[in-house]
């Protein structure tokens, strides 16, 4: 089972490359989803179909599963419902800050996947595919009828271009904040050898076990291409702070493979672009929040026609 090692070099890294948060739950996060109920307290209206869309935070059934859903913000006629998907270990509250600021010129959704947040634990093992099924329930109270931007972060980063190419009827952007690249299984295994000791050793196996399955989502998470969703407006966010390099003797390579796996999500469209958060290590939506901001707002504009392409 996944351990955080919080008090070892192994707790960052663990934390960054899978997304695990040391972090997840905290008080300020709690407090900013309480604001946010109190601002969206009825039901938001869609100007297109007078539809009614989930506003606030509820639970929403998703086969059988209680899903943790939250919203902020009014839909607008045309615009995109942006989308938040947190990493591993990491509940809906840890994006309470960013879903906060966007929301007020936005809506803005985020949820708690089976296993994470206050959502119930999956009756099962998972897949991409079951992961890209939960979303799109949750898109369908959300967001209803309305466009998307998906944006990202680490594990949410790599759901979100897993689900965006087979859904660019709904899906018009992307944002990924470090997401975890699609061949980290075998980059972990290929940057770290098998007889590694010490907390090098201790990453690798903790690592690879997270990668298939031993997760609080059971959710196995293989490597893969990238595939294409077109020319939808798609901005990858990759941390400046290189942490990862140090990881004694293996660092550097993990380090290297990670930047590499964050170039290969430019084949994710047409029209992407890398930034490079140049203050950031693996959170970047916290140690740089306003870059983030920019970013997402962005692809929004430029999914709903407001601003050109770039």
């Amino acid at each position: 089972m996944i351990r955080t090692f919080k008090t070892t070099a192994v707790a960052a890294l663990c934390a960054a490359v899978v997304g695990v948060g040391a972090a997840g739950c905290n008080a300020d996060g709690l407090d900013e989803l309480d604001k946010l109920d109190a601002l969206d307290g009825t039901p938001s209206t869609s100007q297109e179909a007078g539809e009614k869309l989930l506003s606030g935070t509820e639970k929403i059934d998703v086969a059988g599963v209680k899903v943790n859903v939250s919203c902020a913000g009014e839909a607008a006629e045309g615009k995109p419902v942006i989308m938040l998907l947190a990493g591993a270990g990491d509940g809906l509250d840890k994006l309470a800050a960013l879903q906060k600021t966007l929301s007020a010129k936005h809506r803005v959704c985020s949820y708690d996947r089976p296993g994470e947040g206050t959502s119930d634990k999956p009756k099962g093992p998972q897949t991409f595919e079951s992961a890209g099924e939960v979303l799109t329930a949750v898109l369908d109270k959300a967001a209803g009828d309305h466009p998307v931007v998906l944006a990202g972060h680490s594990l949410g980063g790599l759901i979100a271009a897993r689900y965006a190419p087979e859904h660019t009827d709904k899906v018009k952007g992307v944002v990924l904040m470090d997401a975890t690249p699609s061949t980290m299984l075998s980059d972990m295994e290929k940057s770290i050898p098998a007889n590694a000791k010490g907390p090098a050793g201790e990453l690798r196996a903790q690592n690879l076990a997270v990668f298939k399955g031993q997760n609080p989502e059971m959710m196995s998470m293989p490597d893969g291409p990238v595939g294409s969703a077109g020319d939808i407006p798609v901005e990858v966010l990759t941390h400046g702070k290189e942490y990862l390099a140090a990881l004694p003797t293996y660092g550097p390579k993990l380090e290297q493979a990670w930047t590499a796996g964050q170039r290969a999500w430019l084949k994710l469209s047409s029209d992407s672009k890398l930034i490079v958060a140049d203050k950031s290590e693996h959170y970047i939506y916290v140690d740089q929040p306003e870059l983030a901001v920019e970013s997402i707002e962005r692809v929004t504009a430029q999914a709903a026609g407001d601003q050109p392409a770039q």
